[in-house]
């Protein structure tokens, strides 16, 4: 049916004056409820965009429901576009005012659609409180005039993101996908931990478990021996544990994950990666820090150049890392903390309050920053009378050790050394008040200044050398992405997993699901 409908003769060239008449004036009444969309049509004189009998029109016709079908392949709610009530519409649209309607009604869908597919399903803003930023929504005329110019197929591919990760994760899909409708990886292993040598009923679990996940081949080895082992650091790995080759209480935890469930981080990412889905791109320099995966990372022109593990903030509603983008504009060497509000009057003014000598390691200071003298005690301010502001000067002991990597934001998250080292063997490094926290600054400087100094560790360790808070401008500011992903990919191997350590996607998939997004059924 869907190609007779879709050849049919709408448009024909020999209407009435009075007939012409009538199909412009209902695209215009029709149209009219979306200025945007009354603009395009204006612009063209009301003529036809979707239902003319030409060659271009069938062609632009054919391409939108090609894309309508393949909406579920990138994990879009199919049922709002339903390329088969959009073809029951064409078979039914006899007259020259259906016809008017149906053309701004495709008209209406190919946006819906294109928004959706090019910028996310929901708003960012309104599906996580933490999350500052905005999905790159294009403006509705430029996509029809787009389209209108394009070869239809052509300008349909470029809808999606164009990102190798995308790429990935569309795949992961179709595989967990296909493996849900296949009842997912079987039972899940129960018990504490399994260690190498053991044998028995858990251990063939475990074992089975591996194999529908594909860490392992086709075995009936009943003992915790080498395959079962490697299989099991290869896991740790994909999912960021500690690959000593045991099934603890953590991989037991993570092997235990349904299919549906990954399947549902992948759909997640999907999402996320179209919210930056921004026509610049991330930067041919740029950073990278994914929350989840404690880890910062500096690419140039796609490729990892510099990685270090990082600390992000605590799970504590107030503590939590925001997602946002920014620009890196300069870094401070030998820096101040200068303490944030809301640290000064829930931390440190209980203890000035009973103890003036408290926090010693602070300078408070007043307004036109001066030091103020602790002899007169603090016991007379509350939270909100509290008139002074807190500064650690510069030194080894400094919260924020000797560098820190500015892009300034209103949120005031920024990246910076620590004196708190052993936070960084952790596998779950959420500890901070929000900002991150390198385990490698140092290199991580002269990575950012190998691009403007012929010595960038000469350059770094003369400024340090001085103990003097120093500013250093980056002549290319870099951006800032701070992004949050349970699931995402690699170049080559498996897709990564991770645990979701502030709650945010299971809010982002409820979205989903209310906005019509669906797994199969299928056990897992």
């Amino acid at each position: 049916m869907s190609g007779v409908v879709l050849a049919a003769a709408f448009g024909m060239p020999d209407l009435s004056h009075a007939q012409v008449t009538a199909f412009k004036t209902a695209v215009a009444e029709t149209a009219s409820q979306d200025e945007s969309i009354a603009e395009f049509y204006r612009s063209r004189g009301f003529e036809p965009f979707w239902t003319g009998s030409d060659d271009v029109q069938l062609a632009r016709r054919a391409a939108l429901i090609k894309a309508l079908d393949a909406a579920g392949a990138h994990g879009l709610p199919a049922q709002r576009y339903d390329p088969s009530q959009i073809l029951s519409d064409m078979q039914f649209a006899k007259s020259v005012r259906e016809q008017g309607v149906l053309d701004v009604e495709l008209t209406k869908v190919f946006l819906r659609f294109a928004r959706d597919l090019q910028s996310g399903i929901l708003d960012p803003r309104k599906a996580h409180s933490d999350i500052k930023r905005a999905a790159p929504v294009r403006d509705a005329n430029e996509l029809l005039e787009q389209l209108a110019t394009s070869e239809p197929n052509a300008f349909f591919r470029t809808l999606a993101p164009t990102s190798h990760e995308y790429r990935r994760l569309m795949r992961e899909k179709m595989r967990l996908t296909n493996l849900v409708a296949r009842g997912g990886w079987g039972d899940t292993v129960g018990g504490g931990k399994i260690e190498p040598g053991q044998s028995g009923a858990r251990v063939v679990a475990l074992r089975n478990r591996l194999i529908r996940m594909g860490y392992l081949p086709e075995t009936s080895v009943a003992e915790y021996e080498t395959s079962i082992v490697s299989a099991v650091q290869a896991f740790q790995l994909d999912h960021g544990l500690e690959a000593d080759g045991v099934a603890g209480d953590a991989t037991l935890k993570a092997l235990n994950v349904s299919a549906e469930d990954r399947l549902k981080s992948v759909l997640v990412a999907m999402e996320r990666e179209r919210w930056l889905n921004q026509p610049e791109g991330w930067g041919q320099r740029h950073i990278k820090v994914n929350l989840t995966e404690f880890m910062a990372r500096i690419y140039d022109d796609q490729k990892v150049t510099f990685e270090t593990r990082a600390v992000v903030g605590a799970r504590n509603a107030d503590r939590r890392t925001p997602e946002f983008s920014d620009v890196m504009e300069f870094m401070v060497v030998n820096p101040s903390w200068y303490v944030p509000r809301s640290i000064v009057v829930k931390e440190y003014l209980p203890l000035l309050r009973s103890n003036p000598g408290a926090v010693g390691h602070l300078e408070i200071t007043d307004s036109r920053g001066r030091k103020v003298n602790r002899g007169n005690g603090f016991s007379q301010y509350s939270a909100q009378s509290f008139p002074f502001a807190m500064r650690q000067p510069p030194g080894p002991r400094n919260a924020l050790g000797l560098v820190k990597f500015m892009f300034p934001n209103k949120y005031n998250i920024y990246l910076h050394d620590t004196p708190a080292k052993s936070l960084f063997q952790r596998e779950v490094r959420a500890y901070s008040h929000g900002c991150v926290r390198l385990n490698d600054p140092f290199d991580f400087a002269y990575a950012l200044l190998a691009k403007q100094e012929s010595d960038p560790v000469g350059v770094f360790q003369s400024h340090l050398r001085t103990g003097r808070e120093t500013r250093v401008n980056l002549e290319a500011p870099v951006p800032v992405h701070l992004i949050y992903r349970t699931a995402f990919t690699q170049a080559k191997g498996r897709t990564q997993y991770r645990d979701d350590i502030y709650g945010r996607d299971a809010a982002i998939w409820s979205a989903l699901e209310r906005a019509g997004v669906a797994l199969i059924s299928g056990e897992s």
